[in-house]
C-alpha cells in the first residue's frame, strides 16, 4: 500500500445526537445512489425523539446489505443546517477538516472500487453487512489539504455542469410536455376554422367550437373522464401494433464477457439517452442472437417491462451497438412523423393509468408484450402531426444534445474519481 494511504477511522468519529426535544422536523432517507432524499416513511405514531440528528457537513451510512446491494449507501449532508435520520444509520463526521476535507472523503466513497472493497469485507450471510470496525479500517490516499482542495474543485466543476444541464433539460421537458398536453389532451391545437385546417396562427380548436366525436375504441379502453369528451373530428384510435412494430428484448441473461456488447436493462434508460455505464457485456454470438428479433435503431423508443414499469427512453445515438433485456421496443424509427408525438403519448398520465391496469406479478411488477401491442393509440390528423413535429423536434434535439453532454461529463467524473488512487 502506498505510504500516503491512511485508515478512514483515523480521521472520523461517530456522532450520536438524538432529537430528544423534537426540535428537528426534517426527516431524510438514504439511497444506494449515495444521496439524501426526503423520507417517504410512514411516521404516524412514531416517537421521533430517538431519531438521530445529522448536521451540515456530517455523514450517514448504512452498513447493512452491502454485499446484496453491492454498494454502501453513504452520503454527505450538505443541504440543511440540521435534519433527522433513522437511528439505524451510523452518523459520523471528520475530526479535523484541516487534515481531511469532507468533500474529498465523499469523493473517495463514491468510487465503484470503494464499493467493491466493501463487498469483499461484508459478512453476515446472503445480505452481507459490513462491520463498523471494517469500515474504519478501509484506507484512502490523503494528500496535503491544498491538493485535496484542488481535486475537489476540479470535481465540483464537472458536477455543477451536470446539474446545470439537468436543470436545462428539466425546463425543456416541461415545455414539451405542456405543448403536448395543450394539443393532445386539452385538444387546443391551433386551427384555422375559415380554411378548415390546422394552422400555427389559428385559434384553440376545442374552446373555439371545434367538432368533437365519440370513438368506440377510446370508450372501451380508456377511463371515462378521458373518453366522454370524445376526440377531434377526423382523428382515429388504433392498436399501436397496427401502426408500428412493437417488440421486446431478451428475458434471459447471456453469459457476461470482459469485452463485447453492452446489455441494456431498465436501469440504463434515461429520457433522451441510454446510459451504458455499469452495464455488463455479452459476446458477439449472444448479441447477434438477441438482435435477430429486437434490433434497436436511432429514433426507436424503449419501455421498461419489469420492475419499475414504464421508464421510457428515446434512442438518439447515431450508432446503436447494444442489446436490450426486459425492455419493450417501439419501432418509431420507421415512422419519423410519430417519434415526438408517440414519445409524449407514452409518457402521458393517460398511459400511466393504462399501464397500471395491465400490471402483473406479486413480488415484481411486469407488463406483457401483448399489452404493449394493445395500447390504444390516439392518431391525430397528419396535418396536426406535421405542425407539432416542427415545434417539438427542435426541443427533442436540444434535449438530446444536453443528454449526450451529461453522459460525457459523467464519464469525466468517473475518470476524476479513478485518478484519486494515484494521488
Amino acid at each position: 500500500m502506498k505510504s500516503n494511504y491512511k485508515k478512514i477511522g483515523d480521521y472520523i468519529q461517530l456522532v450520536n445526537d438524538r432529537n430528544s426535544d423534537l426540535s428537528v422536523k426534517r426527516l431524510l432517507g438514504l439511497t444506494v445512489n449515495k444521496e439524501f432524499i426526503p423520507s417517504v416513511a410512514n411516521i404516524v405514531g412514531t416517537d421521533m425523539a430517538n431519531y438521530k440528528v445529522i448536521k451540515k457537513g456530517q455523514f450517514a451510512c448504512s452498513l447493512m446489505q452491502v454485499r446484496r446491494d453491492k454498494k454502501i449507501p453513504v452520503a454527505l449532508q450538505k443541504d440543511y443546517k440540521e435534519a433527522i435520520i433513522s437511528q439505524a444509520y451510523p452518523v459520523f463526521e471528520i475530526i479535523d477538516t484541516n487534515k481531511l476535507l469532507p468533500e474529498y472523503l465523499m469523493m473517495w466513497m463514491s468510487r465503484s472500487e470503494f464499493d467493491r472493497e466493501a463487498c469483499f469485507y461484508a459478512v453476515g450471510g446472503v445480505r452481507g453487512s459490513l462491520e463498523w470496525e471494517d469500515f474504519c479500517n478501509m484506507e484512502l490516499p490523503v494528500p496535503d489539504i491544498e491538493k485535496q482542495k484542488e481535486i475537489v474543485a476540479e470535481y465540483n466543476t464537472v458536477v455543477n455542469r451536470i446539474k446545470l444541464n439537468e436543470e436545462l433539460n428539466k425546463k425543456l421537458e416541461e415545455t414539451a410536455q405542456a405543448i403536448y398536453k395543450q394539443w393532445f389532451v386539452d385538444f387546443e391545437f391551433p386551427f384555422d376554422f375559415a380554411q378548415a385546417k390546422p394552422n400555427i396562427n389559428g385559434k384553440p380548436y376545442k374552446s373555439s367550437g371545434g367538432r368533437m366525436v365519440w370513438n368506440d375504441e377510446l370508450g372501451k379502453d380508456l377511463p371515462a373522464r378521458y373518453a366522454q369528451a370524445g376526440i377531434p373530428e377526423g382523428w382515429e384510435v388504433e392498436r399501436i401494433e397496427n401502426v408500428i412494430p412493437v417488440k421486446d428484448g431478451t428475458h434471459d441473461s447471456p453469459k457476461p464477457v470482459q469485452v463485447g456488447y453492452p446489455l441494456v436493462t431498465s436501469t440504463h434508460l434515461m429520457p433522451y439517452s441510454v446510459s451504458l455505464r455499469d452495464t455488463y457485456f455479452i459476446s458477439k454470438e449472444d448479441f447477434d442472437d438477441v438482435n435477430r428479433r429486437s434490433n434497436v435503431d436511432t429514433y426507436d423508443i424503449l419501455f421498461s417491462m419489469i420492475g419499475t414499469v414504464g421508464l421510457i427512453s428515446l434512442v438518439l445515438k447515431d450508432e446503436v451497438l447494444f442489446a436490450i433485456k426486459n425492455v419493450g421496443l417501439f419501432k418509431t424509427s420507421i415512422k419519423m412523423e410519430l417519434v415526438g408525438y408517440l414519445l409524449f403519448y407514452l409518457k402521458s398520465d393517460l398511459m400511466k393509468i393504462y399501464t397500471k391496469t395491465c400490471l402483473l406479478g406479486s413480488t415484481q411488477n411486469y407488463i406483457t408484450l401483448t399489452e404493449l401491442r394493445n395500447i390504444p393509440l390516439l392518431l391525430p390528423s397528419n396535418h396536426v402531426l406535421d405542425i407539432f413535429n416542427k415545434i417539438i423536434m427542435p426541443l427533442i434535439e436540444n434535449l438530446r444534445d444536453k443528454s449526450i453532454e451529461i453522459e460525457s461529463l459523467n464519464k469525466l467524473k468517473d475518470i476524476l474519481l479513478s485518478k484519486m488512487a494515484k494521488v
